[in-house]
């Protein structure tokens, strides 16, 4: 133990020591007895001193992590998605409209997670196979998998730091004036559980900035940034400022007049751009994906 750390507590000292694990994994680890400091077990707050000796099972506790994993239930399925970067740490995928990410209730399969496990199947041994974010069902775009633990560790610290760059294109009902920000807590629906809602006492912090990019007779095309990301995020917040998404059955129920705009669907929301700084090299790297084609072809209609 580095006396330069003395009066630290052991977790914090860890994290410093093992930074390709996250701190929650390596305080689970500590609590299974995977890592010891002078040969006891102790618990993740005790204060150090410097000079001890710390044991840690490295191996073994990744292979657990891997046995727990694989213990999982889900089945592998071949369910077509398309790849627009794969290397050994990351894959990139261009999510359809309609598809699942994780199972839960309703979809126990038949998602993006069982798709995954059939075309990386060493994905099995990664927590939520490696998914780091997700994305509605009706959402298309961009959506960034770890392939090992380390990059899933880096991914998800990046993640909470903010540096990953979530642009989207999204189809707001009505005529928004100027580019803005909605700034505005959300949490669980105080009735209606399966929504979110902005929920001032309580709510975690929510952050979306939004561009006008292009306006039609009844909608308004927009870019938007997601500062923080949580779900349902810019549905929530572009309804709250009475611009909802089109084709959005959960918060967008008022009709704009425009049978075209009506009748769409499912929400008209496209992550376009994803960008991050790469978990092995650092380095930073972007994608962009199209419009998918019932998306762009409501635009044409509406520009016709």
């Amino acid at each position: 133990m580095p006396s330069e750390w003395a009066g630290w507590r052991f977790d914090a000292v860890l994290a410093k020591l093992f930074p390709e694990h996250s701190r929650s994994r390596l305080q689970g680890w500590l609590k299974e007895g995977l890592i010891r400091l002078d040969g006891a077990t102790v618990e993740p707050k005790r204060k150090v001193y410097g000079g001890e000796r710390i044991v840690f099972a490295a191996e073994f506790a990744a292979h657990l992590a891997a046995v727990s994993a694989a213990n999982r239930t889900d089945a592998a399925e071949n369910i077509a998605f398309t790849v627009v970067f794969e290397d050994d740490d990351l894959l990139v995928i261009d999510k359809p409209a309609g598809l699942v990410v994780h199972p839960g209730n309703g979809n126990a399969s038949g998602t993006l997670l069982n798709a995954l496990l059939h075309h990386a199947p060493q994905l099995a041994t990664i927590p939520r196979a490696g998914i780091v974010h997700r994305l509605d069902k009706d959402t298309s775009g961009l959506l960034v998998v770890a392939k090992t633990l380390t990059a899933q560790t880096d991914l998800v610290r990046q993640m909470q730091v903010r540096s990953v760059r979530r642009h989207y294109l999204a189809l707001a009902l009505g005529t928004v004036e100027r580019d803005g920000t909605v700034d505005a807590p959300l949490g669980r629906h105080a009735v209606q559980r399966t929504k979110m809602a902005i929920v001032r006492a309580g709510g975690k912090e929510a952050r979306t900035h939004y561009a006008v990019l292009e306006r039609f007779a009844r909608a308004t095309l927009l870019e938007c940034r997601l500062e923080t990301g949580r779900t349902h995020q810019i549905r929530v917040h572009l309804a709250s400022i009475k611009h909802p998404l089109a084709g959005d059955p959960v918060y967008g129920k008022t009709k704009s007049g425009d049978v075209r705009l009506d009748a769409f669907p499912r929400q008209a929301l496209h992550a376009w751009r994803l960008a991050l700084r790469h978990p092995a090299g650092s380095e930073e790297m972007a994608w962009e994906s199209p419009l998918p084609a019932d998306f762009a072809q409501l635009l044409e209609s509406l520009r016709a």
